[in-house]
């Protein structure tokens, strides 16, 4: 007894000391859960049985109006490793994201905004346009009511969304009949700079720049001499792949024409080689087969599903 009180005693001089006061006791838990559930675990994607670079054609293209933000978003969700951006100029010099050079096929809105050439309008006139109602329209059974009134994003607007990760690519093609003496060119590399994404595309091809045109590469390999750029063909790769060798990371050719032998003259130039656009599971299967080093798509999602479940026997692919 004398010794409890001694202490009682004591130990508030002890904390006194130290300049502190004793703790209470602390709260007691009130009705805590006898079951708790475990938090939702994260599901990491497939794990590649072969190796290649999964390009999404203007993005999820198969499941969401083409470049748009929400076909970028859902692209990066199915684990596609580039987005597509074909980039075409406005009347007032700011690079958008549309495919075709006219805005009749994707835009909806006042005719004497939303319908005629791109590089007429302004980028204000273009912001009054629905570029995501036409899908609906020509996808009824993947319709869905937020694509309505989706607008067109401007490149610096993608870059600015998705930024500079490592793990985010960029696939970026300059469009027939934009090249005005290297403008677009130049429009592209300064945003390319300004994005902190150069040094990534050199070191890592986080960026990778094509066209169907020649004069448009040769123009932006004289701007810079490291950039990484893709040769496309419509026709005539077997012809030409030596030639872009000169000037160029790899072929970008239609699919009906990769043959196993245009697949290995254009790895024995040291190039990659990424075929455009295959859709059906049974069609990637077979260019899979074929070891190119990637392919563009507009369902990325089943791609990996095939890359997932089938080893190839393909090498290591050309990045």
């Amino acid at each position: 007894m004398r010794n409890t009180l001694a202490l009682a005693l004591v130990w508030p001089l002890l904390f006194a000391a130290c300049g502190t006061s004793p703790l209470p006791p602390g709260p007691v838990a009130e009705n805590p859960d006898p079951d708790p559930q475990p938090p939702e675990p994260v599901v990491p994607p497939p794990v590649l049985q072969t190796d290649q670079v999964i390009v999404a054609h203007r993005g999820a293209s198969g499941y969401a109006p083409e470049h748009t933000l929400m076909a970028y978003d859902l692209a990066l969700e199915m684990g596609a490793e580039y987005i597509e951006q074909d980039v075409l100029p406005t009347a007032d010099g700011v690079l958008v994201c549309i495919h075709d050079d006219t805005l009749d096929r994707t835009a909806r809105g006042p005719v004497e905004n939303c319908t005629g050439n791109v590089s007429d309008k302004t980028l204000e006139q273009l912001r009054s346009c629905d570029f995501g109602t036409w899908f609906n329209e020509a996808n009824p059974d993947r319709a869905r009511e937020e694509y309505v009134g989706l607008p067109i994003p401007t490149l610096e607007e993608v870059f600015q969304r998705y930024g500079n990760a490592p793990d985010i690519k960029y696939y970026i093609e300059i469009k027939p009949n934009t090249s005005t003496g290297g403008s677009v060119e130049q429009t592209l590399l300064d945003l390319i700079h300004a994005y902190d994404l150069y040094d990534g595309a050199v070191n890592d091809r986080q960026v990778l720049v094509q066209s169907f045109i020649p004069t448009s590469l040769i123009n932006m390999r004289a701007l810079d001499a490291e950039l990484p750029l893709i040769q496309l063909y419509a026709a005539g790769a077997t012809a030409g792949v030596v030639l872009a060798s000169s000037y160029a990371f790899g072929i970008g050719p239609s699919s009906a024409e990769v043959t196993p032998a245009l697949v290995s003259l254009t790895h024995s130039l040291g190039m990659a080689i990424h075929p455009y656009t295959i859709n059906s599971e049974d069609d990637l299967a077979a260019m899979a087969a074929m070891c190119v080093d990637g392919l563009f798509t507009n369902f990325p999602d089943r791609y990996r599903d095939v890359l997932s479940e089938t080893d190839f026997g393909c090498p290591a692919p050309i990045r």
